[in-house]
């Protein structure tokens, strides 16, 4: 049966609350801080025989350490430097075949003791594949066997008893992190290459998607000859749905857009014949345009910096091969 402590609603302190995580969080820090001039040359060979790889960096670990580990292989993953997370104690029941002798492998365990991690080393070390270590103890068994250790050693655990693992699970969290981004800076690794593998996410939709991939296009885009009545572009403007139709010529190069802004200034003008006016004589011209090869975000800020809500696409003959309003951007996710 698990324990259960009871405690009244009245005896709960505010103040020690606040107190309690203040001291966690200036424990976690100064760990953290502990582990800065510790980088030095085994942190330069843990990053050269990466970089040397020509497999990929398994990360391995148990309990929390195991957590810790998923996270650094991930992270690793995302910023240039292929990686996954073996748990050792299935690596002992057949998941061992995944690492491979091209492999590097990165263990993490605090006391450098885990006997699930220590249990599977012989086989790595007779494999040959270089094994990087981020424990808490340098004299451990662990520590001794790996080709490059790593110390991640605290003072003291955040936890007042001193045994659930805080301080040093954020400590070996901050140096997997420190090996990522020394790989990345190494690799030249870009954001274009970070959107790469997150096409899913908010900086993907912003670094990958063109204008293109949503653009309207062929009988989608609203147009009309310059000699169509305010009646006809009107009539375009609701087909379309776009809030604006490019005015074109017989080839389809571009010569004004008229919009919703043009219709209200043409109703405010008392000397526009809004009967026999043609649409020539009230669309804008010059209008703002985007090229194909454009990224949505850049339709996303000259939109916002010219303070419209629709754009045309145009080629090097500033033809109209497209058309996209601030709805298509929201629908993308780009804004």
């Amino acid at each position: 049966m698990n324990a259960h402590v009871a405690t009244t609603p009245h005896a709960i302190n505010d103040e020690a609350l606040v107190r309690s995580a203040r001291t966690v969080i200036a424990t976690e820090a100064a760990a953290i801080r502990a582990l800065e001039p510790r980088v030095g040359p085994e942190f330069v060979e843990a990053c050269r025989l990466i970089m040397a790889c020509a497999g990929r960096v398994v990360v391995t670990g148990m309990g929390k350490s195991g957590h810790v580990a998923r996270k650094i292989a991930a992270t690793l993953a995302s910023t240039g430097t292929p990686a996954f997370f073996v748990h050792p104690g299935e690596a002992s029941h057949g998941d061992l075949g995944m690492i491979l002798p091209q492999d590097v492998v990165l263990a993490l365990s605090n006391s450098g003791e885990t006997d699930e991690v220590l249990f599977i080393l012989p086989v790595i070390k007779r494999q040959g594949i270089p094994l990087i270590a981020i424990t808490g103890n340098a004299h451990s068994s662990l520590a001794d066997q790996a080709d490059v250790h790593l110390d991640a050693s605290i003072a003291a655990e955040a936890c007042p008893l001193g045994l659930a693992p805080t301080a040093s699970t954020t400590a070996a969290l901050v140096m997997g992190d420190a090996l990522a981004i020394a790989l990345l800076e190494a690799r030249g690794f870009t954001s274009e290459d970070f959107a790469r593998s997150h096409p899913a996410g908010s900086l993907g939709r912003r670094l990958l998607l063109h204008i293109s991939d949503i653009m309207h296009t062929g009988e989608g885009i609203p147009a009309v000859p310059p000699n169509a009545s305010l009646t006809q572009a009107l009539m375009e403007m609701t087909r379309k749905h776009l809030g604006m139709t490019a005015v074109i010529d017989s080839n389809r190069r571009l010569l004004g857009v008229f919009t919703d802004g043009d219709l209200r200034r043409a109703l405010d003008d008392d000397g526009v014949d809004l009967r026999g006016a043609t649409v020539a004589e009230l669309m804008t011209r010059g209008p703002k345009t985007i090229g194909t090869d454009k990224l949505a975000i850049e339709a996303a800020q000259l939109m916002e910096k010219h303070q419209i809500h629709a754009l045309l696409v145009v080629n090097d003959d500033q033809q109209v091969v497209g058309a996209l309003n601030i709805h298509d951007l929201l629908r993308a996710r780009v804004v």
